[in-house]
């Protein structure tokens, strides 16, 4: 799984695309009715943020902002880490628990075209591994 592509793994069909200028009710209401939890937010076809539900709690219900007034450019991280479509899942996985975040945008050619996220990782494989890898701590490697 850690070796297959980000390619292999990314959504996309599941991936939400706004302007900066969309009032954050608006994208929280896109990603409930999508069931996802980030928002690339883009313009002139290039990826300038990223909204996510961490940034609902902490960026405006925190901070006491009217989401019905409040617009993504003023919220979203800006630049956010990207990753290569090519690269590793395990090198993504990495990058994300290294900085503390749960979703990466993937580019290509300097546009967005999917996104992985750490529930990513929560696949049926993964949890083969690792139910594989706490038996051969637990009882030894079988020959």
């Amino acid at each position: 799984m850690f070796d297959k592509s980000v390619r292999s793994v990314m959504q996309r069909c599941k991936v939400l695309k706004a302007v900066p200028e969309t009032l954050v009710s608006k994208a929280a209401k896109l990603m409930a009715a999508n069931n996802v939890s980030a928002i690339m937010v883009i313009e002139d076809d290039r990826l300038v943020g990223i909204f996510t539900e961490r940034d609902v709690v902490f960026r405006v219900v925190a901070r006491g902002l009217d989401a019905q007034a409040t617009r993504l450019a003023d919220v979203m991280t800006r630049a956010p880490r990207t990753v290569d479509p090519d690269k590793p899942f395990g090198y993504a996985l990495l990058v994300m628990q290294e900085e503390g975040f749960r979703h990466l945008p993937v580019i290509q050619d300097g546009k967005p075209i999917g996104i992985v996220s750490s529930r990513s990782a929560m696949d049926p494989e993964l949890e083969e591994f690792v139910s594989e890898a706490e038996r051969r701590r637990h009882f030894g490697k079988k020959r």
